[in-house]
């Protein structure tokens, strides 16, 4: 590799090369290609509502032996189905079918999933607009439909 330019004329040139560079770090290429917009079902927001489907349970990876409750919510904003993780002791019992709920990401590096759970980057926050751990906590009880 050579040398920077200096001179007079060079600013063009040094100019060119950074914005070459610069397709070397993947949160710039990332960006550029809005990669994550367009493959992000949440379409870049924190939060989204949606209808639960079905509740399921997942198979924790190695070297963990557990079935952990999620369920599969359909998103309002775009009809996308996703997995969400259900925190917390008996969170399950509290989700019905055809509930709505509020989603937010897991919070798992880069944007990824979290600890044992393969393939799940959200969890339920909400449930029918009500706190899921104030109802775990038993501060309000849930509200009839």
């Amino acid at each position: 590799m050579g040398k920077k330019s200096r001179g007079l004329n060079a600013g063009k040139k040094l100019k060119d090369k950074r914005a070459a560079a610069r397709w070397h770090n993947k949160w710039f290429v990332r960006k550029m290609n809005a990669l994550k917009s367009s493959s992000d079902p949440l379409e870049g927001a924190s939060q989204a509502k949606g209808i639960v489907i079905e509740k399921v349970q997942i198979e924790a990876k190695q070297p963990n032996s557990a079935m952990r409750k999620c369920a599969r919510v359909q998103l309002v904003k775009n009809g996308r189905q996703i997995t969400a993780f259900c925190p917390g002791d008996g969170a399950t019992k509290l989700i019905d079918e055809h509930d709505e709920v509020m989603v937010e990401s897991i919070g798992g590096a880069m944007g990824k999933t979290k600890g044992d759970l393969s393939g799940i980057r959200w969890q339920v926050i909400k449930v029918n607009d009500q706190s899921l751990d104030a109802l775990l906590k038993g501060r309000i009880e849930k509200a009839r439909k």
